[in-house]
């Protein structure tokens, strides 16, 4: 009976992200709106001495965006856990070798999980409505997480990975999709850092 329960809430959960984001998800930058502000989610540029595809395509989608007139400015979120690990800064920098001029690249240091960068991204910097620039797995959850904060959001999907290469990170989703169930509906869970509102360029 306990597994079928924990069966059933695995289900209910990975598919409610996939609800939240119904009609909110795009592939096309063509069909994207015309918005202000994207955000980009962090992840490390490479895993065990390799590119990450992962940190390549997200760029990539970003890129596309930009170079689409889509968006006036470009927050980079993610962890900034020591001064030889730095997400943000990695992608900023990775964005600026693709012609994203600097000073419309806003780096938020203290996207620490997708909660932290999705609610930052509002109650930080201001930014709403927004656009998440990840993998499609990704953005349905953050905008899952985006509607329970009361945050405008949609998404353009970066190119997804290689079965073989993604299949831990897949893995891992399933129990972040429970994670996000449990933040939202028992844990209301925050950010763990906030801090003072922080302006975005005009």
């Amino acid at each position: 009976m306990t597994a079928l329960f924990g069966v059933g809430l695995i289900s209910y959960t990975y598919v409610s992200a996939i609800w939240a984001s119904r009609g909110r998800i795009f592939t096309d930058v063509n069909a994207l709106p015309k918005g202000k502000v994207g955000l980009v989610f962090g992840t490390t540029d490479r895993v065990n001495g390799r590119e990450n595809p992962y940190f390549r395509y997200r760029i990539d989608a970003a890129e596309k965006v930009w170079k689409a007139g889509k968006l006036d400015t470009l927050i980079v979120s993610g962890d900034n856990r020591t001064r030889y690990y730095n997400e943000p800064e990695k992608m900023k920098q990775a964005l600026i070798a693709r012609g994203v001029p600097a000073d419309r690249i806003v780096c938020d240091y203290a996207g620490l999980r997708t909660l932290d960068s999705v609610v930052r991204a509002k109650e930080i910097f201001g930014a709403e409505p927004v656009l998440f620039l990840s993998q499609k797995f990704h953005n349905e959850r953050a905008i899952y997480l985006a509607q329970a904060n009361g945050i405008e959001a949609y998404g353009f999907n970066a190119r997804d990975v290689s079965a073989k290469f993604g299949l831990r990170t897949q893995l891992r989703e399933v129990a972040a999709r429970v994670q996000m169930w449990l933040d939202v509906h028992f844990l209301n869970t925050r950010p763990q850092h906030m801090g003072e509102k922080i302006k975005l360029p005009d």
